[in-house]
């Protein structure tokens, strides 16, 4: 059985580049007649917020996106804790007590000797008794998993060929100080367990890609990895790095702002692909789909060219769709003859005041 997911961190509003991540794979699901899995990440516990939670489902269903299976990453905290034992039966995670600052020191020193930034394993031959002379003076260990030797290569949905030789990588750290596993350990531990086939995310996560990898295949050799694959990142107008921070982008605001949900997700849809932007429903885009429209080349996100979507959705729109959300009093006559003008449905509302005589004159 094919599946896809979308995980993500309930830190913050969705915006439009994970928004655009959402409908790529719930489409890529469609199309393959696979299923789709909405795993919330919310191992963050200080920034992740059950509203924040709440607010990116309410999203999703605005968009059309529905899921067919859930979870939760702090519900499965035991099968994280189970993972990272047999990786250290296998002599795979080990302790490490530097600070921050001990790190930046050594990253410092080989910048100077002009060497790549990649942790030395200095815990790594660390004796029993040693670290418990750490622990002794009140330091608590945090887990590096031991990444293979080599290169870890695969054949990218999106990009073609990829490989990462993983000397250029430090052991990542998969479990803090505090016993709380990170996001590179928990995602992988869900995939293989939750059965999932394909990863489609944005193209900053090749390096992290090539590491889980490996941890998969540490964790579970038999079995096969899943399909990845990596969107370039959505810019903004101007080529800058699109913000998740900037509110003016989240499915939220675009919401309020009147963007139609069919014009929003018929323009994340096709961004970046090489087929224009047309108004379509999920399962007409979902009809066309493939991930091999997607360019390697990073898009620009233009509001101008959403608004020019949203303004064909409303001049198609018939009367039934839009009845509810239109001014009291308004019959389909009315939006018969003013829907080619609007750009957002709220302009309607002047229109009627128009027709209504209730502009006020001065």
């Amino acid at each position: 059985m094919v599946k896809f997911r979308f995980a993500p961190s309930p830190t913050g509003h969705l915006h439009a580049g994970n928004a655009r991540l959402a409908v790529v794979n719930a489409l890529a699901a469609r199309a393959m007649g696979g299923t789709l899995l909405l795993r919330i990440d919310d191992t963050d516990r200080e920034r992740s917020k059950p509203e924040y939670e709440a607010g990116i489902e309410q999203d999703l269903r605005w968009l059309g996106i529905a899921w067919d299976e859930a979870a939760r990453q702090s519900d499965r905290m035991d099968r994280y804790a189970a993972a990272a034992e047999r990786l250290k039966a296998a002599g795979l995670l080990y302790p490490c007590f530097e600070s921050e600052e001990e790190l930046a020191a050594k990253r410092a020193l080989r910048a100077k000797r002009h060497l790549p930034p990649v942790y030395d394993r200095a815990m790594l031959s660390l004796t029993a008794e040693q670290r418990a002379a750490a622990e002794a003076g009140g330091k608590r260990p945090y887990f590096r998993f031991k990444l293979s030797d080599g290169a870890v290569a695969w054949n990218d949905l999106v990009l073609g060929r990829r490989e990462v030789v993983l000397g250029t990588v430090s052991d990542p750290v998969l479990i803090r100080a505090d016993g709380t596993p990170l996001y590179t350990f928990t995602s992988v531990v869900d995939d293989l367990e939750l059965g999932v086939t394909h990863v489609i995310r944005g193209e900053d996560h090749v390096t992290n890609t090539a590491v889980q990898i490996d941890l998969m295949r540490a964790l579970e050799p038999r079995r096969a990895v899943p399909a990845f694959g990596h969107l370039p990142l959505i810019s903004d107008v101007t080529g800058e790095k699109l913000s998740k921070r900037a509110g003016s982008v989240s499915v939220r605001q675009f919401r309020r702002d009147g963007i139609e949900a069919m014009a929003l997700v018929s323009y994340l849809a096709r961004l970046g692909s090489r087929r224009d932007p047309e108004p379509l429903t999920l399962e007409e885009l979902a009809g066309t789909f493939d991930l091999g429209d997607f360019s390697r080349g990073a898009p620009r996100f233009d509001p101008k060219q959403l608004l020019a979507l949203n303004r064909r959705v409303l001049h198609a729109l018939p009367f039934e769709a839009v009845a509810a959300r239109l001014p009291e009093g308004c019959g389909a006559e009315f939006w018969m003859a003013v829907r080619g003008n609007l750009d957002l449905l709220s302009e309607s509302r002047l229109w009627w005041e128009v027709v209504s005589g209730e502009i006020e004159t001065p």
